[in-house]
């Protein structure tokens, strides 16, 4: 810890960083755990051990090679999760290949836009996910990306599957496949992960071994994880949450991921973690509150569960509760980060209170340094004090992909990440996350962060979930907006809920519009999307147009 007066803190340094290829990694485990699950995919009938996962990462290596592909060549993986997902990611990362992880939720202009600006030359691709057919898609964008060579589809058709007619290009010679994975070094980059696009084309943040491999190391030390450990993963491989928190950290202690299927289900969540006893579990909130609220949760053993991790969004203290109580993980990590830090830069530890994990992102990581700054003036504040957090250490991405000048305004020369995110840190260096510098809302000269208000509404033993923004105004150039759902069976009117916030938080801050709503837009990892409330809000609220005006 720099100062105990001071928001800035260091991560503690005893556990050195994994100076090693994500290749070389999964050599050691193969080496110590080979019989023990690497990835057992529930929904396909298929499993791993870390032994036959190597190989066929070897396999994939080999064929990549035979084709071609190169040191720093881009690859892009366009599928929900799957267990070829996994084994592509290994086989690309050996050789020294960028996977571009591509959002199996996006649509071909979306993901024509990450193709071509990655310079992707192969796609490993699903022919389809939720009745979207990516073989119309890329078929249709093919002509626009010059880069793109060939495309691989995990998926057998009527003529057999090009996954295995693939796999059977490489050699059976090992000896190309030592000598690229030779030349590839911890520093050299390994994942091109783009951005949400909520302003604006996605950018690229540029990951390397050396950030995400350790990252996941130390999110499963947080954990306690061992070899012993079963994660059930049902957050997507695309994202930081489940290539890094999850296979990355599971591969560093021998754990075990087990995929109930491609994307969260709640029945094939519950019986997943049942048949498989898996001992972690991860998810955003909502994902914990739709197990917790459904009709089945009754009937479901969580008898081996003891730890995993929750994070993307604030968790109401009664969804804590449940999580520990009923769900059985009192050890449970609550994470925060970025993709830019590869992700996580703060966790809490497993015996941190409740109140801890609901009103804290814990403490700093391992080899990572922290604070918080006045935005105007750049100085450190004091404890308790809000402003923009800061991160520095090995988890800041070398850059944004082809972008230097998004680079430069996120990363300032002195090596300091600007998050973006208001926080404050507590006496004991607990963060504490205020909202995003870009989301405050500023009515009448009186800033705003949306968070506090979330906090407050979640207090309301009738609300679910609760999620506050802006919306222009004439009068207070922006008034206070907030989305609720409520618990099953739960009687709340939108005038009630106001009523219920009078004398309770400064009249300013009270929601001068409220939709009480059965869901909420998401991204393909389960994160709310503010945006597109924004929008549909807007729409709602729009006048209906009357008649033209008669001129004069």
């Amino acid at each position: 810890m720099a100062n105990v007066g001071l928001s800035h803190v260091t991560g503690a340094t005893e556990s050195p960083l994994l100076e090693v290829t994500i290749g070389e990694a999964l050599r050691d485990a193969a080496a110590r755990y080979g019989e023990g699950d690497a990835i057992v995919s529930v929904f396909q009938g298929q499993r791993l051990t870390y032994a036959e996962l190597d190989r066929d990462a070897d396999r994939v290596a080999g064929a990549l090679i035979a084709m071609g592909i190169r040191k720093g060549d881009r690859i892009a993986i366009w599928s929900a999760n799957k267990i070829e997902w996994l084994v592509a990611h290994h086989g690309a990362v050996r050789v020294g290949a960028v996977v571009v992880t591509v959002n199996p939720a996006l649509r071909q202009e979306e993901a024509r836009h990450v193709l071509a600006d990655s310079g992707s030359r192969l796609v490993f691709a699903a022919r389809a996910f939720r009745g979207y057919s990516f073989v119309s898609a890329l078929e249709n964008m093919r002509s626009a990306l010059s880069d793109l060579e060939e495309i691989i589809y995990f998926d057998f058709d009527d003529t057999g599957s090009d996954w295995f007619e693939f796999l059977n290009r490489s050699p059976q010679n090992r000896r190309r496949v030592e000598e690229a994975e030779g030349r590839v070094s911890p520093d050299d980059p390994c994942s091109l992960q783009y951005t949400s696009g909520t302003t604006g084309r996605p950018k690229g943040a540029l990951l390397t071994h050396r950030n995400i491999l350790n990252n996941g190391h130390f999110v499963g030390e947080r954990q306690k994880l061992t070899s012993a450990d079963r994660i059930c993963l049902p957050v997507p491989f695309f994202h930081c949450f489940g290539l890094v928190l999850g296979a990355l950290a599971a591969m560093t202690h021998g754990s075990a991921i087990v995929l109930p299927g491609e994307s969260f289900d709640p029945e094939s969540t519950f019986d997943t973690i049942r048949r498989e006893r898996c001992t972690s579990f991860y998810g955003v909130p909502t994902m914990y509150i739709s197990l917790l609220t459904h009709e089945a949760v009754h009937q479901a053993d969580f008898s081996t569960l003891r730890t995993g991790c929750m994070g993307g969004a604030p968790c109401p203290i009664e969804t804590m509760r449940q999580a520990v109580e009923r769900m059985n993980m009192r050890e449970i990590t609550v994470t925060y980060g970025m993709t830019e830090t590869s992700p996580i830069s703060f966790q809490t530890l497993p015996d941190d209170s409740n109140e801890r994990r609901v009103t804290t992102v814990g403490t700093v990581h391992p080899h990572i340094e922290a604070r918080i700054i006045d935005p105007q003036s750049g100085q450190t504040v004091e404890r308790g004090v809000s402003g923009e957090l800061c991160i520095r250490g090995y988890s800041v991405m070398p850059g944004y992909w082809r972008n230097p000048g998004s680079t430069s305004e996120a990363i300032d020369e002195d090596g300091w990440m600007h998050t973006g995110d208001l926080a404050t840190m507590t006496s004991d260096g607990y963060l504490q996350i205020v909202g995003r510098s870009k989301n405050t809302i500023i009515r009448g000269g009186e800033n705003i962060y949306p968070r506090e208000i979330e906090e407050f509404l979640l207090t309301m033993p009738e609300v679910a979930e609760a999620y506050v923004f802006g919306l222009p105004d004439a009068k207070y150039g922006e008034e206070v907006c907030s989305w609720i759902k409520l618990r099953a069976g739960a009687n709340m009117t939108a005038e009630q809920l106001k009523a219920r916030c009078k004398g309770r938080i400064a009249t300013f801050k009270i929601p001068r519009h409220v939709r009480l709503v059965d869901a909420f837009p998401t991204t393909a990892s389960g994160k709310v999307q503010y945006f597109r409330m924004r929008e549909a809000e807007l729409e709602l609220t729009r006048p209906a147009k009357g008649p033209d005006p008669i001129a004069c």
